[in-house]
């Protein structure tokens, strides 16, 4: 029997008494997403999942997407590994409110993250829920970014000079450097969950640009905006264990990893769903 338990955050549930190193009818795969696209984030604590169960589970919500910056692990080319070694001293990897790949033509519908190694204390990942930023968001602020058109890229963390080149990132991340990352990709800055169709805001640290609007004014529109989303009553703080799947919606929550944990090791196994809901539909 699956027991679904609100974290009582912003966002976020834990899901029990489903195994996920085993096929599920579609009846199942459908409450599960269900609760999904409610929830934005669900937990599964654990589970031992090899690496075609990891992507059998990605593929109950979609096709498996485009990691197009990070390289995947020597033994499945749709897995990246989140790596940080005991050792490291540098900047944790993703520590910015971000929604992943969101410089993409369509952006990933969810992530997919697997605990293999994870360290005693630290490493939480927060998600903040953007359909809540903007329900709370004040009229006269809201005002400032309605009908605003955001230019994503990802052209700050992997060009040559970018937070994640060799010069300036040292660590078992294992990046593809290139300067296709300096694209730009336009979305609106409000839209509606193209699933459940609640309006939400889509920003996060991969916007670089607002579209036909004054440099001064952007910038302070930006940084405001950043700001705001990463209000703690929109936040939820996910505690990681070994043997545990978080699935989140980017379309609905941006994330951000922390740190807290030096002098371990800590290694998740990652993949991303593309977001294409007639795939789920017609399978």
């Amino acid at each position: 029997m699956v027991e679904v338990t609100t974290t009582g955050q912003a966002c976020g549930a834990v899901v029990r008494g489903v195994d996920l190193s085993k096929d599920m009818s579609r009846d199942l795969i459908d409450e599960i997403r269900t609760h999904w696209i409610d929830h934005h984030v669900l937990a599964f604590p654990d589970q031992k999942l090899g690496h075609e169960d990891l992507v059998r589970v990605a593929e109950y919500i979609g096709p498996i997407g485009d990691d197009p910056f990070i390289n995947p692990i020597d033994d499945h080319d749709q897995i990246a590994a989140i790596h940080r070694k005991a050792d490291e001293t540098g900047r944790i990897f993703a520590d910015n409110w971000h929604s992943d790949w969101s410089f993409q033509v369509i952006p990933p519908a969810a992530t997919c993250l697997y605990g293999v190694i994870i360290p005693p204390e630290g490493g939480d990942t927060r998600f903040s829920n953007q359909h809540l930023a903007l329900e709370a968001m004040p009229d006269d602020m809201r005002r400032r970014y309605e009908g605003k058109t955001a230019l994503h890229s990802a052209r700050h963390a992997y060009t040559d000079d970018g937070a994640y080149s060799e010069k300036n990132f040292q660590g078992a991340m294992n990046f593809r450097i290139s300067e296709e990352a300096a694209e730009i990709q336009s979305h609106p800055l409000i839209r509606p969950h193209p699933e459940s169709g609640q309006l939400g805001l889509m920003g996060g640290s991969y916007v670089v640009d607002l579209e036909d609007t004054d440099p001064a004014e952007t910038r302070i529109l930006l940084r405001d905006l950043y700001d705001w989303q990463g209000k703690e009553e929109f936040v939820y703080q996910h505690k990681w264990e070994a043997g545990m799947l978080v699935i989140w919606d980017n379309r609905s929550v941006l994330h951000q990893a922390s740190g807290g944990y030096e002098g371990y090791e800590r290694l998740l196994h990652r993949l991303t769903v593309s977001d294409n809901p007639d795939y789920y539909v017609k399978r």
